[in-house]
C-alpha cells in the first residue's frame, strides 16, 4: 500500500488505530451503517416478505396469551384495513411502509385467532359421567387391545343439544364388529379432556377443543349397531369411507409383512400407528427416526418427489412429448394431485396438512417458473397454515416442521455437495463423488434439522437424542430409496391385488430400519432427559432461529445475542419442588435426597411428565426417594427438601391430624373449615387452578397453577346443567398415552414425529 493509500485508510478509520478505542458516536455510526447496508441488501433480495409471516404469528401469539375475555372480530380487521389503507402514501418511505405492513399482519393474525376460536366453539363436558351414548363412528384406529373411536354424538344421557359434546373419543376393547360409518348405541364413561399435567406442560384439552372433541372416555359393555335415524351428511360418509379404506390397507400390509415391521410399514403408508408396540416406539425415538412413522413433512416430500419423478421420467421416454410438452410442469401438477390424495388418504392429520400446504406451495412455484425452494414460499406456506389453524403456533408440530425447513433453506448453499464434485471422467470417480455427496449431504441436513428443532423439542418434550444424526444417516437411504417408493408402488398396485410382493420388499427395508434403530438404542445415553426451562428461554431461542435463517446479509450475526440469552436461561432452569395432580390423586415431592418421591397414586403418564420436567430419567415405577413417604389407608406424609411436612389426605378422617401438623396439605377432598395448614391444595383449590406446582424457598412458598393465566380459556369446561348427579369423586386421570388408561386418550405427540 502506498503512502497516500495509508493516509486515506488511517483517516477513514482513526478509531481502529493501535491503542485507541472508538468513541460511542463512532460505534453508533458503524452500527447504523451496517444495519442500513444489511437492510438494503435484504430489500434487494426480497427477503423482507418472510417477516410478514413472523408478524402474522406475533398477532396470533398476542391473541392466545394476552387477551382477556372475548374480543370482537371487527376490531382487528378494521385496524388491519386502516394500516393497509395508508400504505400507498408510504411508497417513498420504505421503512414506514414495511412497518405499516407489519402492523397490518399483526392485526390479521389476531383476527385469525378470534375467528378460529369462534368457529370451533362447542360444549365441553365438565365432570365424569356414565350414560347411554348414541352416535355415528367417524373414525376408528385399531390397537393391540381393541380400538379407539371418534364418535359424532347424537345423544348422551339427558344432555340437551346445547350442552352435549359435538364429538367424543372413546376406547373399545373388542372393536371387530364396529366400522367407520356405523351408527352405535352403548354405555359410555366420559370425562372432560384432561388439561396440562403440570404448569406449562402439554394441554390435551386445548388440542381436543380445536378438533371438536368435547369429552374422552371408554365404552362399557356391549356396543349395539342400529339403523341410522337419518341419511348421513356427505362429509361424514366420505370421511368414514376413507377411514375404512385406511384400516383395510393397514390390515393387508400387516398381514403381508407380519410382526412389528408390518405395523411400522402400515403406519408409514396409512398413518395408523395403533399397532406399533410401546417398545418399538421407544426404539425408534432413541434412534431419532420416529419422524418417519408420522405422516408429516418427510412423507409429503418423498411422496411428491416419487410421483414427480415417475411422471417426468415416463413422459421423457417419449421423445415427441419431451420436446413439445412442458413435462416438468406436468409432473409438478401430477405431484400436487398425488400428494393431496395421499394426505386425504392418510387422515388429514394436522402435521400432514401443514406439510401438504408447504409442498403445494413449492410445487406451485414450478408451475409459475419460480424457485421451488425459497424462504418466500416457506413464509407463504406458514401464513396459509396459520390462517387455517392459528392454534398450531402454540404446538411443537408447527414450530419444529417450519423451523427445520427454514434451517435447511438457509443452509442450502452449504449443503449442495460442490466440495465432492470432482468432475472425474471415470465411472469410479463419479461413483465415489456421488457417494461422498450423498453421505455428507445426509449428515449435514440431519445436523441442521436437529439444531433448528432442538429448542422446541427440548422445551416441549425435555428429551434429546444425541445419536439421531447416526440413526438418520443410516436409515434415511432405506426410507428414500426403498420404503417410500415401495409405498407409492404398493398403493398403485393395491386395487389390482398385485401389491403383496411390493409390501414384502418394503418389509425387508423396514426390518433393516428397525435393526439399525435397535442397535442405536443400545448405546449409552441414547435418550437424554433435560429439565424443563421457562417460556422466556424458548422465545429468545426462537428469535435467534428467525434472525439466523431469514436474512441473507450479515444481519444473521445478530442472532448470536438472543441465542446467548436463550441458552443462558435454558441452562439454569428453576425446578419445582412439588407437583400436584389436577385431581389431587397424587403428588411428587422433592425429598431430602434431592429427588422427587411419589405420594399417593398419580397416573403413570402424569408422573412421567413430572419426572421429565425435573430432568429425571427414571421410569415412573421407580420414582421413590431414599427416604420414601410414610403411607397408610388414610394418606401419606413426607418431609420435603427444606424440612416442611407435606401430607396427602386420601380419607377425611386424616384431616384433624394432618391439618394440625402439615405445612402443605394436598387432597382430592375438600378440606374442612378452619384447617390450620399454611398451604392447602384441596378440591376447591385444584378446581380453580388445575394441576399445580410449588417452589420452596427460605421463608416462602411459590405456587403456580396450570390455569393461572388471568382468564378462562375457551377449552376449559364450564358448568353444564341437565346431566344428572355427578359421579362419585374419583381420580379422572387416565393414561394419555392410550396404553393403559381407561379413557385411552392421546398424550403429546413425540418430538421426532413433528418434523
Amino acid at each position: 500500500m502506498g503512502e497516500g493509500g495509508g493516509r486515506a485508510m488511517r483517516g477513514a478509520v482513526p478509531a481502529l488505530a493501535v491503542g485507541r478505542f472508538p468513541a460511542p458516536s463512532q460505534v453508533w455510526h458503524l452500527v447504523r451503517d451496517g444495519l442500513s447496508a444489511g437492510l438494503t441488501r435484504e430489500a434487494e433480495q426480497r427477503r423482507l416478505f418472510p417477516w410478514l409471516a413472523v408478524a402474522f404469528g406475533a398477532g396470533i401469539l398476542l391473541f392466545f396469551t394476552a387477551t382477556d375475555g372475548e374480543p370482537s372480530l371487527a376490531a382487528p380487521l378494521i385496524a388491519a384495513a386502516l394500516s393497509l389503507a395508508i400504505t400507498p402514501a408510504l411508497r417513498a418511505r420504505p421503512v414506514a411502509l414495511a412497518l405499516a405492513l407489519a402492523v397490518a399482519s399483526v392485526f390479521l393474525g389476531f383476527a385469525a385467532g378470534v375467528w378460529r376460536v369462534a368457529s370451533v366453539a362447542g360444549p365441553v363436558l365438565t365432570r365424569v359421567a356414565i350414560a347411554p351414548l348414541v352416535g355415528v363412528v367417524e373414525g376408528l384406529d385399531e390397537r393391540e387391545g381393541g380400538a379407539r373411536l371418534i364418535v359424532r354424538v347424537e345423544s348422551f344421557g339427558t344432555l340437551d343439544a346445547a350442552s352435549r359434546p359435538y364429538r367424543v373419543r372413546v376406547s373399545y376393547r373388542t372393536a371387530q364388529i364396529v366400522r367407520p360409518g356405523d351408527a352405535i348405541r352403548a354405555t359410555a364413561r366420559l370425562l372432560p379432556p384432561p388439561e396440562a399435567a403440570r404448569p406449562g406442560g402439554y394441554d390435551f384439552a386445548r388440542d381436543a377443543y380445536f378438533r371438536g372433541i368435547g369429552a374422552v372416555g371408554s365404552l362399557v359393555g356391549k356396543v349395539e349397531l342400529r339403523p341410522a335415524t337419518a341419511p348421513l351428511p356427505l362429509s361424514l360418509r366420505l370421511a368414514a369411507a376413507v377411514d375404512a379404506a385406511r384400516n383395510a390397507l393397514t390390515r393387508r400390509i400387516t398381514d403381508a409383512i407380519g410382526g412389528q415391521a408390518g405395523a411400522v410399514a402400515a403406519a408409514l403408508v396409512t398413518g395408523k400407528r395403533g399397532l406399533i408396540s410401546a417398545e418399538t416406539n421407544d426404539v425408534l425415538r432413541a434412534a431419532g427416526i420416529y419422524h418417519v412413522v408420522s405422516i408429516s413433512g418427510l412423507h409429503m416430500v418423498l411422496a411428491a418427489g416419487v410421483v414427480f419423478w415417475l411422471v417426468r421420467a415416463g413422459l421423457a421416454l417419449v421423445p415427441i412429448l419431451a420436446l413439445t410438452w412442458p413435462i416438468k410442469k406436468i409432473a409438478a401438477g401430477a405431484a400436487m394431485l398425488g400428494v393431496t390424495a395421499y394426505c386425504a388418504f392418510s387422515g388429514w392429520d394436522v402435521a400432514a396438512e401443514r406439510s401438504l400446504i408447504m409442498t403445494l406451495v413449492m410445487l406451485g412455484a414450478i408451475l409459475v417458473d419460480r424457485p421451488a425452494l425459497s424462504m418466500r414460499n416457506l413464509a407463504l406456506a406458514a401464513m396459509l397454515a396459520l390462517a387455517r389453524e392459528p392454534e398450531a403456533l402454540l404446538g411443537p408440530s408447527f414450530q419444529m416442521s417450519f423451523g427445520a425447513v427454514a434451517g435447511l433453506i438457509a443452509c442450502a448453499p452449504l449443503l449442495d455437495g460442490r466440495l465432492f464434485r470432482t468432475g472425474s471422467p471415470s465411472r469410479l470417480g463419479r461413483a465415489a463423488s456421488w457417494l461422498a455427496t450423498t453421505v455428507v449431504g445426509t449428515l449435514a441436513t440431519t445436523l441442521v434439522a436437529q439444531i433448528a428443532t432442538a429448542p422446541f423439542a427440548t422445551y416441549h418434550f425435555q428429551t434429546v437424542q444425541p445419536f439421531g444424526i447416526v440413526g438418520n444417516a443410516l436409515t434415511l437411504p432405506l426410507v428414500s430409496l426403498v420404503v417410500m417408493p415401495s409405498a407409492v408402488l404398493g398403493m398403485l398396485a393395491y386395487p389390482f391385488a398385485l401389491d403383496r410382493p411390493v409390501w414384502w420388499l418394503m418389509g425387508l427395508a423396514v426390518r433393516g430400519m428397525l435393526e439399525i434403530s435397535g442397535w442405536i438404542a443400545q448405546f449409552g445415553r441414547a435418550t437424554l432427559v433435560l429439565p424443563a426451562f421457562e417460556p422466556g428461554a424458548m422465545i429468545w431461542l426462537a428469535a435467534a432461529l428467525l434472525i439466523a435463517t431469514l436474512p441473507v446479509s450479515r444481519l444473521r450475526l445478530l442472532a448470536l445475542l438472543p441465542a446467548g440469552i436463550g441458552l443462558a436461561l435454558a441452562a439454569v432452569p428453576t425446578r419445582f419442588d412439588i407437583y400436584i395432580d389436577r385431581d389431587g390423586a397424587g403428588a411428587a415431592v422433592r425429598g431430602r435426597d434431592g429427588r422427587l418421591a411419589v405420594l399417593g397414586r398419580p397416573p403413570g403418564f402424569v408422573l412421567e411428565q413430572w419426572l421429565k420436567a425435573d430432568g429425571d430419567g427414571r421410569r415412573p415405577e421407580s420414582a421413590s426417594g431414599e427416604a420414601g413417604p410414610r403411607c397408610d389407608r388414610l394418606g401419606c406424609t413426607l418431609v420435603a427438601v427444606d424440612g416442611r411436612a407435606v401430607a396427602l389426605v386420601a380419607d377425611k378422617r386424616a384431616f384433624p391430624e394432618d391439618c394440625a401438623r402439615a405445612d402443605i396439605l394436598i387432597s382430592r377432598l375438600r378440606a374442612p373449615p378452619g384447617c390450620a395448614a399454611p398451604v392447602i391444595a384441596d378440591r376447591s383449590f385444584l378446581a380453580a387452578r388445575g394441576a399445580a406446582a410449588i417452589r420452596l424457598g427460605a421463608g416462602r412458598v411459590e405456587i403456580v397453577g396450570a390455569r393461572d393465566t388471568g382468564r378462562a380459556k375457551p377449552w376449559q369446561p364450564r358448568p353444564l346443567t341437565g346431566m344428572g348427579p355427578p359421579m362419585p369423586s374419583e381420580p379422572s386421570n387416565p393414561d394419555p398415552t392410550g396404553e393403559t388408561g381407561p379413557a385411552d386418550i392421546a398424550g403429546p405427540p413425540s418430538a421426532e414425529s413433528l418434523q
